[in-house]
């Protein structure tokens, strides 16, 4: 399942290139050390399911991005509209991609949520979840 791999990786070097994402993380977010201070700002990509789809899968991933916010919240609309933007730039970018060419496409509507305040630490973010065509590479015999 080459397409799937080249998806994460495609979604993870994205994310490494966004000025507003220092660290990228993926699995189970509770393995993550939240409250490390300098790991900040984060995005954290999870698969949540596939399906089949003919002589594809779609896999539906959603992408945490989340910032600290400051301890008198004057900075938790900044927190939110940059970590929302780093969600909006990468969906752009999939958006480009051919499930022939690239082994990925971008298919159906794409879902934002804010949130604030939803791990440990004091962090406001966006989470922005989508669905992407990987061929079916597996062999039959």
């Amino acid at each position: 399942m080459i397409g799937y791999y080249q998806v994460l990786s495609t979604i993870e070097e994205q994310l490494k290139l966004d000025p507003f994402c220092k660290t990228v993380t993926s699995g189970s977010i509770f393995n993550i050390a939240l409250n490390k201070q300098d790991i900040y700002p984060i995005s954290h990509i999870v698969v949540n399911s596939f399906r089949e789809e003919g002589e594809a899968f779609a896999y539906n991933i959603s992408v945490i991005s989340m910032d600290l916010v400051n301890d008198d919240d004057t900075n938790e609309q900044d927190v939110m509209h940059t970590q929302s933007m780093v969600g909006i730039k990468l969906v752009e970018m999939l958006r480009r991609g051919d499930l022939f060419t690239d082994l990925y496409q971008l298919t159906g509507g794409v879902n934002y949520e804010f949130f604030r305040d939803r791990f440990e630490d004091k962090v406001a973010g966006c989470t922005v979840t989508f669905d992407i065509l990987v061929p079916n590479d597996m062999p039959i015999r």
